[in-house]
């Protein structure tokens, strides 16, 4: 297993959810971590409590519908000199519950790829060469399980997408040390989730991080974060890579 102690991790979407508590996650296990979020000031108290565990962490800022935001973030994490070794796309964003889904609007499925799919497909394509050179990296792009439900249109198509192009991205690196992978929270009660969800944000760990851990040079998975629910790390992993088979 992946030993994430003293390596950077930058985690979207960490003001908040399952971004907040896969950033406190990580800290625990010694990562470094930059934080991302729409306005610095979101993330104050997630920075304070994951330098507390004697980490190393700052913020950055970036609204995800912005191209230009997200580029200002990667000139900013790069003129920090920050060599990031593991990203975890959490950000994500579900525009609009449509019960007349055939008026969906155009702008649902703009904003939604632009904050579920380019945004972190930009963060990919910056670190991945600076990855590939160094021999050694991990990214966690989150999706979504959900099926059959034109009322939410643009956030379904928009991870669909995110898994395509993570999927044929990951075959470029399979059998290196550099791991694209994918991880299905489930339905939790987060905002993005709402109050209805079946299952708590917590629950989705530690099967949201597996991804950051593996080692055994697989790319193009998807882990389904609640079939971990309740287990050790060590065991998650175990599982995971014994039972998840790589797309290729």
């Amino acid at each position: 297993m992946t030993n994430v102690k003293g390596k950077w991790a930058l985690v979207t979407g960490a003001s908040r959810g399952i971004g907040y508590l896969t950033a406190i996650f990580m800290a625990e296990r010694g990562c470094n971590l930059v934080l991302q979020s729409r306005k610095k000031e979101h993330c104050e108290k997630v920075l304070s409590e994951v330098r507390s565990l004697g980490v190393e962490a700052y913020t950055v800022e970036a609204d995800f519908s912005s191209p230009e935001d997200v580029e200002k973030m990667l000139r900013t994490i790069d003129g920090n000199c920050t060599d990031i070794d593991i990203i975890l796309n959490n950000a994500g964003v579900q525009i609009a519950y449509r019960d007349e889904y055939l008026k969906t609007p155009v702008s649902d499925y703009e904003i939604s790829f632009r904050i579920n799919t380019i945004a972190p497909m930009m963060i990919c394509y910056h670190f991945l060469p600076k990855m590939s050179e160094k021999g050694f990296g991990r990214i966690v792009n989150t999706t979504s399980g959900i099926t059959l439900d034109p009322q939410q249109a643009g956030y379904s198509a928009s991870k669909a997408a995110l898994d395509k192009v993570t999927i044929d991205l990951g075959s470029k690196y399979e059998g290196t040390n550099v791991m694209l992978s994918l991880t299905d929270p489930g339905w939790c009660r987060t905002d993005l989730g709402g109050p209805n969800a079946p299952y708590s944000p917590e629950s989705a760990l530690p099967g949201v991080v597996i991804g950051a851990f593996a080692d055994d040079m697989k790319s193009g998975r998807c882990f389904s974060a609640q079939d971990y629910s309740g287990m050790t790390l060590e065991e998650a992993v175990s599982k995971a890579q014994k039972n998840v088979k790589s797309p290729y």
